[in-house]
């Protein structure tokens, strides 16, 4: 076996043991929850005064 092909094979197995930790992190710190929040969130209209939190805009045209 070549020098090469064994750097490469430990390339693999770092990138391979990175791709793990960082699915596990993501698992434990929460980031697949809330999976359909921000597909519903991107469909809702900034500026409904019907929405909580909101308050109706003046009609001063300001």
């Amino acid at each position: 076996m070549s020098a090469t092909l064994l750097f490469l094979f430990g390339l693999t197995g770092i990138f391979v043991v990175l791709l793990i930790v960082g699915i596990l992190w993501s698992i434990k710190s929460g980031q697949f929850e809330d999976m359909e929040g921000p597909a519903e969130r991107i469909l809702m209209d900034d500026d409904d005064p019907m929405l909580p939190g909101r308050k109706p805009l003046s009609g001063d045209g300001e």
